[in-house]
């Protein structure tokens, strides 16, 4: 029988010192505190050294989490307020002028916000920024075409992202966060893999229930075991929804703040393994989890 939970291993990225992160543009760097010419190969190096000295069972990750760019329901949110849309206007498909339902698209700002992400992966690849050796991305429209825009020559054609279920925002009553069908999305975005678990309609979008912080929650914390049980690979991209960076946060036990349309974070997180055998407990230290779009 185990146990796990996961931590923030601080010292490495703004978020974890500046009170204000997470609140307009990307940060420099990802967040990486060290400016020096240096900083992505000396950080590499932390990382490999941590992986290669740590106990068995003991594994880092550092992964990268990106925000979609503003989508129509962003746009409609602002329009008539938070509590308004909450109580009204999600539910609907659009009111005459924006349509948001089901599963908009990305507005012109929030291709520009993909783009500014993708310009910053640009920048630190001068800098020796490791390329994640695995993307994941939520099935919804807006995400896809956020990653499509900022990897967008950054990574090679031959490594696709891995659409999964798991990373979808948070799901109930808002018609913006109803997904599309597997066929569409397998038509549309032909260059990305989906994952054998996405069935062809959306089963758990519910007009009257809204998914709970708990639910998805176990979601995420799912989505981090399957990585760190079978990815080899130290550098991790996401690209999800502000649900999910949520999500994330309290899974690790990070204080919250506020990531904005096509913002991004990185994180160094354990992973702590209690395992119960014949009387004892035995502590296995793993992973880590970091992340920008």
């Amino acid at each position: 029988m185990s146990h796990r939970s996961y931590e923030v291993v601080e010292g490495f990225f703004e978020q974890e010192v500046g009170a204000g992160y997470g609140q307009g543009k990307l940060p420099a760097r990802f967040g990486l505190i060290d400016p020096s010419d240096n900083r992505w190969r000396t950080f590499e190096q932390r990382i490999d050294q941590l992986n290669t000295s740590s106990p068995v069972g003991t594994q880092y990750k550092v992964f990268f989490v990106g925000r979609h760019g503003e989508g129509f329901h962003n746009v409609a949110e602002a329009k008539y307020g938070t509590e308004k849309w909450n109580s009204y206007w999600s539910k609907k498909n659009g009111d005459g002028n924006l349509i948001w339902g089901p599963d908009p698209e990305l507005t012109a700002l929030g291709q520009e916000q993909a783009k500014a992400a993708h310009s910053a992966w640009k920048q630190e690849r001068k800098f020796d920024i490791p390329l994640p050796g695995k993307l994941y991305c939520s099935p919804l429209t807006r995400a896809i075409h956020t990653n499509k825009i900022t990897f967008d020559s950054i990574i090679p054609e031959s490594q696709r992202t891995m659409i999964i279920e798991n990373l979808r925002e948070t799901h109930g009553v808002h018609t913006c966060d109803k997904r599309r069908t597997r066929s569409y999305i397998k038509q549309t975005f032909t260059n990305f893999d989906i994952e054998k678990e996405l069935v062809e309609e959306d089963e758990l979008w519910d007009s009257q229930v809204r998914e709970t912080h708990y639910e998805i929650d176990v979601r995420m914390r799912g989505v981090l075991d399957m990585i760190f049980d079978n990815d080899q690979e130290q550098f991790i991209s996401f690209t999800a929804h502000g649900g999910i960076v949520s999500a994330v946060l309290r899974v690790v036990n990070h204080r919250q703040y506020i990531l904005p349309t096509g913002g991004s974070y990185s994180n160094l997180i354990r992973e702590l393994v209690l395992i119960l055998r014949q009387g004892f407990y035995r502590w296995l230290l793993s992973h880590l989890y970091l992340r920008t779009a």
